[in-house]
């Protein structure tokens, strides 16, 4: 990264970091230093050695008189034990869950958090696609799942503390009004905190996709756990690439949906038709959600490129436009793609033998429609 001016505003409040202890090290140095408030919204809170060490931590952190705000999605950390969280409470952390899989009156799978928030003091949060998991952080004998966060430090965090706070607190009309989203660094660098709410009327990371891919010149990369645009990302990419522009997707070789990454597999053919470069990582389990665009434009965050999270999750993405950290982004991606399978129109008549064809479509269609039945409830009961 060059030395001057701009590096040195990104490096001191803008910081790539990647899955594994890099994160985790993060998080924990976070929590350690907090002063007098935390909160954590996150998917998945796994009872394990990854999860305890930041249990360990958030207590220590509530023995100071911090104030602590955690919470789950109901169904994502659904396995999280009720003796832990009684433990929590106990040691002054307030807990919830949210939309609880089962209630005193309905099972529901729809609407789900599905962000990934750290944030403390009002000053430092972490926001990516890395939950609280062992499988994020890596074992002995287990590379951790691919995934990537952002670090934003100074007044960056402020306005996504007081989301936190009104998610936590139930403060709807809070919620519902726009926090200050759009930050300018410098002349050239300018972050803006992408939210998708759909029932909420929140589609910014959609739009912020589909504008961005609208406009490329030259190049888009895209890493995509869960791949599966609806119609409108689609024909945006394929737009772009007619227009010339290199597109590059960073897919799922191993997957832990093995259903999803069957269908995303249904759509390879499509996909080399409009001459997009296909990428399938194999080393671990991909589950980041990325992007960077013309060397310029970088998203990282929760949000995956299919209908759950763009009609069913809250999801939160951070965009950064910026030539400096897009470029160091892109140098990390590209070592990514050096060690991933492509696929290529030969490489794809071998693997699609007439059981597999069979098997992508029986996997494309239901999921689609799986897709369809979870992001419709959302409306029948909020509208109800």
């Amino acid at each position: 990264m060059p030395h001057n001016k701009n590096s040195n505003v990104v490096s001191e409040n803008i910081a790539l970091v990647r899955s594994g202890e890099d994160y985790f090290s993060r998080l924990e140095s976070i929590i350690y230093n907090s002063e007098y408030e935390i909160h954590i919204q996150v998917y998945l809170f796994e009872n394990d050695a990854t999860g305890n060490r930041i249990i360990n931590a958030l207590k220590e952190a509530a023995s100071r008189q911090v104030k602590i705000y955690l919470i789950l999605d109901g169904l994502g950390s659904l396995s999280f034990p009720s003796k832990i969280r009684n433990d929590l409470e106990q040691s002054g952390i307030n807990v919830r869950f949210f939309a609880p899989l089962f209630s005193a009156y309905t099972f529901y799978l729809g609407r789900r958090l599905h962000q990934k928030i750290v944030v403390a003091d009002s000053k430092v949060a972490l926001i990516g696609g890395i939950n609280i998991a062992d499988k994020y952080h890596g074992t002995p004998t287990e590379a951790p799942w691919l995934d990537y966060a952002v670090q934003l430090n100074g007044e960056i965090a402020k306005p996504i503390q007081e989301l936190c706070k009104a998610i936590f607190l139930k403060k709807r009309r809070l919620y519902s009004q726009k926090i200050k989203s759009v930050f300018h660094l410098q002349e050239d660098i300018l972050v803006r905190i992408l939210q998708n709410d759909w029932l909420k009327r929140k589609n910014e990371i959609s739009n912020a996709y589909i504008k961005s891919i609208g406009n490329a010149k030259e190049e888009i990369t895209i890493m995509g756990s869960y791949f599966l645009p609806g119609r409108r990302i689609t024909q945006a990419l394929k737009k772009a690439a007619k227009n010339k522009v290199r597109i590059r997707l960073i897919l799922s070789g191993i997957s832990d949906l093995p259903m999803t990454r069957r269908a995303t597999c249904y759509l390879y053919s499509k996909l080399l038709s409009y001459d997009i470069e296909l990428y399938e990582w194999n080393s671990s389990i991909l589950h980041g959600k990325t992007a960077v665009i013309d060397s310029y434009w970088t998203t990282i965050g929760s949000f995956n490129l299919n209908n759950l999270s763009s009609y069913g999750s809250i999801e939160t993405n951070v965009e950064i436009n910026s030539p400096i950290f897009a470029q160091m982004y892109q140098e990390d991606l590209n070592q990514i793609i050096a060690q991933c399978q492509k696929i290529t129109p030969q490489t794809l008549s071998i693997k699609n033998t007439t059981f597999a064809k069979f098997t992508n479509w029986i996997s494309y269609y239901s999921t689609r429609f799986i897709e369809i039945i979870v992001t419709f409830t959302p409306y029948r009961r909020f509208y109800n």
